[in-house]
């Protein structure tokens, strides 16, 4: 059963049956915005703009950022984290872009996993429509534990979209949508660091 998430809500990463997830996966999904634009001699036509939307795990431990995860660097130096891959237009149903944690395999040093989404094309918020962030058991046929909704509203770049932090009970997933402004995963490191 899905939990649908606000803005700085908790969830417990643990299985109905008591048991610890050990593989869930953050899917970003969106969809191309439908602008009018006008003709010559006073007509209109709608087309779709596409917008490169960027999915990134940054990887925080002992008060610093130990490694980062995106479309220029897939997985993790530990192997546990990987990206599936860049998609450029938000074309399609579903999740656009992935990423794929392995709990159990993630360095013991790792505190936090944010997830963060970014404008590489530099829109802002407001021309994304259909913006959600979800995380899934992989183990059990990507059951869908968590979901939130991004909001389609703001000049801004970027979101802060979730964590996963590591407590003494397992993992703990936290929807944050603290919003920023950055074209990369780089230019959110600050804004992640002060998430945990």
């Amino acid at each position: 059963m899905s939990i649908n998430l606000s803005k700085g809500q908790s969830v417990n990463l643990a299985k109905n049956d008591g048991g610890a997830l050990s593989r869930v996966r953050m899917g970003l999904g969106w969809d191309t915005k439908v602008v009018t634009k006008k003709g010559l001699f006073g007509g209109s036509k709608q087309v779709q703009r596409a917008i490169d939307l960027d999915a990134s795990a940054i990887v925080i431990g002992g008060g610093r950022v130990l490694d980062t995860v995106y479309f220029g660097k897939l997985r993790s130096g530990d192997g546990a984290i990987q990206h599936t891959g860049d998609n450029l237009t938000g074309e399609g149903e579903g999740d656009d872009e992935s990423i794929v944690v392995d709990l159990p395999q993630v360095h013991g040093s790792v505190e936090h996993i944010v997830f963060v989404v970014n404008s590489y094309s530099g829109e802002n918020f407001t021309e994304v429509d259909n913006a959600f962030v979800r995380v899934v058991d992989s183990m059990a046929g990507d059951t869908e534990l968590a979901r939130f909704q991004l909001t389609g509203s703001g000049s801004h770049t970027a979101l802060v979209m979730a964590k996963v932090s590591r407590t003494g009970a397992g993992w703990q997933f936290t929807a944050i949508g603290t919003p920023g402004n950055g074209r990369t995963a780089r230019d959110l490191e600050p804004l992640a660091m002060s998430a945990v």
